[in-house]
């Protein structure tokens, strides 16, 4: 989770959210932030972000035995990423209640009915993830008032 921290500690302008991933080994393998708002793309996710740091690093195929650790829950688009990469497992910290697909809203995660149930590891340095949220939208706040 600390790699994870750190990547969402420099996320700029950007929701802090931040991702690693290691293999099987618990090798890292990937890691990255949110840039949805510095890229302009809808799929600048941190998590997605960290599949495609570590695919581009010579990985392909299945990802089975593979654990993404990230910052907040990931939300549908970020489990369907995980679902189709074949992740074995998810740790997060911050839930997310608005979009959450670890369990929050969705379960997408551990929806049998989509293959395979995804292990979901909630809750891990939970409190220090959602304070980098807080902040942040709290200072967003300020500036918009």
């Amino acid at each position: 989770m600390e790699i994870a921290l750190q990547e969402a500690k420099s996320t700029g302008q950007d929701v802090p959210v931040g991702s690693a991933l290691f293999d099987r080994d618990g090798a890292l393998v990937g890691k990255s932030r949110n840039t949805r708002e510095s890229d302009g793309s809808v799929l600048g996710h941190a998590e997605s972000n960290a599949i495609i740091d570590a695919w581009g690093s010579s990985l392909s195929g299945r990802l089975s035995g593979f654990t993404l650790v990230t910052t907040l829950e990931p939300c549908v688009v970020c489990a369907g990423i995980v679902r189709e990469t074949e992740i074995s497992r998810v740790v997060f910290g911050a839930s997310n209640p608005q979009r959450g697909a670890g369990g929050s809203v969705f379960d997408l995660l551990r929806d049998k009915r989509l293959g395979r149930p995804i292990e979901v590891i909630a809750g891990v340095r939970s409190r220090e993830c959602q304070r980098l949220l807080d902040e942040f939208f709290s200072e967003i706040r300020n500036v918009t008032n």
